[in-house]
């Protein structure tokens, strides 16, 4: 009887696509090194979105297991509204980590891979699995910043703490927040997938002029409506938007409307106009699309993405009045007059060794 295949049960974060930047270049190379290997995927991000970024067959599980905060859009937090979520979620907790652990002691899994829920990291000891977290962030330290100064909020953060420290290791992506308070960090390099140039195909597509600029605008996979069908007419430049903001102009195209691989697309276009977002950033810096970014300001861990893509590629800042208004000419205009290098994403290897070693070891 052949021995079973490892087994890779691998937790994603549902609270914006980032998480899934992050994950799914580690687990295609682990998989091109590990031909064998099982994945289950446990997550709330659209199965299709998933199996449009993680190569191979994977069983899913459409379940989260953390929500990280509650957002009105893509650029604010909702901190009331978040401490009580997690209150609610912290609500039994005890009976709540079991009830986990029981799911992974049915799935039989190998390892467990978190990014970054911390749940499943003391699910998994309790059921005798080892663990590793990975990311640029954990909830504990955002949380803590929006919502540790409230009542009630010591009991959570220790409950947290304790979760991630149940992990054998913290692989924290750069550019990534500082974690002081956890002692079992190991940082690896940048995590981003690299394009393919299209711009020949996409030009015939949408009927681009030869000079025309392509311009990319999202906000990363959390709900917010942009007025783009409202922002001025800038000459030479074609606008590229999800289809849900229904802006029907002229110098307006639908992402989705290409049929193309969006990391392609990106990598196709002159500039990318976005939040600060590990996905975001990461891959505009490795595929060299120059960043016109609006801040979130008291979002915790845009300071080192910022720090980070500055050093390491092409951004401007825009206030966010100036970004909903549509008045972009000038920082536009600015960035593709800068040069820039391209990061090569060395954390993918660093992170898929990592766990090679761990499963070959079982």
């Amino acid at each position: 009887m052949p021995e079973r295949p490892p087994h890779l049960l691998v937790y994603i974060s549902g609270h914006g696509f980032g998480h899934v930047a992050q994950t799914a270049p580690v687990l295609d190379r682990l998989r091109a090194l590990l031909p064998e290997l099982r994945l289950t995927i446990c997550s709330s991000v659209p199965a299709a979105h998933l199996r449009a970024r993680i190569h191979g067959v994977f069983d899913h599980i459409g379940d989260a297991a953390d929500f990280g905060m509650v957002m009105a859009s893509a650029l604010d937090v909702l901190a009331d509204q978040s401490l009580a979520a997690y209150r609610e979620f912290h609500h039994g907790w005890h009976a709540r980590v079991e009830h986990e652990a029981a799911r992974i002691s049915r799935l039989k899994p190998d390892w467990v891979l978190s990014n970054i829920a911390y749940l499943p990291l003391a699910a998994a000891r309790l059921a005798g699995v080892k663990s590793a977290a990975m990311c640029s962030l954990n909830w504990m330290d955002i949380f803590c910043h929006y919502c540790g100064s409230l009542p009630g909020a010591a009991e959570i953060l220790g409950q947290m703490h304790d979760a991630y420290r149940a992990a054998d290791t913290f692989l924290r992506v750069t550019p990534g927040m500082d974690m002081p308070s956890l002692d079992h960090v190991r940082a690896i390099g940048p995590i981003a997938r690299l394009g393919g140039n299209c711009r020949g195909e996409i030009s015939r597509r949408l009927g681009l002029e030869q000079d025309e600029k392509l311009v990319l605008v999202s906000m990363g996979g959390i709900a917010t409506q942009l007025p783009v069908a409202s922002w001025p007419v800038l000459p030479g430049v074609r606008w590229l938007v999800p289809a849900d903001w229904r802006a029907a102009r002229p110098d307006i195209a639908v992402l989705e409307s290409l049929g193309m691989d969006f990391i392609d697309v990106l990598c196709s276009c002159d500039a990318f106009i976005c939040k600060p977002g590990y996905g975001s950033f990461a891959e505009a810096a490795c595929n060299g699309v120059p960043v016109l970014y609006v801040s979130r300001h008291d979002w915790p861990e845009e300071h080192c993405l910022v720090e980070w893509l500055s050093r390491h590629g092409r951004c401007a800042e825009i206030s966010r009045q100036r970004f909903e208004a549509g008045e972009l000419q000038a920082a536009l205009d600015g960035l593709w007059e800068a040069a820039g290098p391209r990061v090569a994403p060395g954390g993918i290897d660093e992170a898929a060794d990592y766990l090679l070693k761990r499963l070959m070891k079982m």
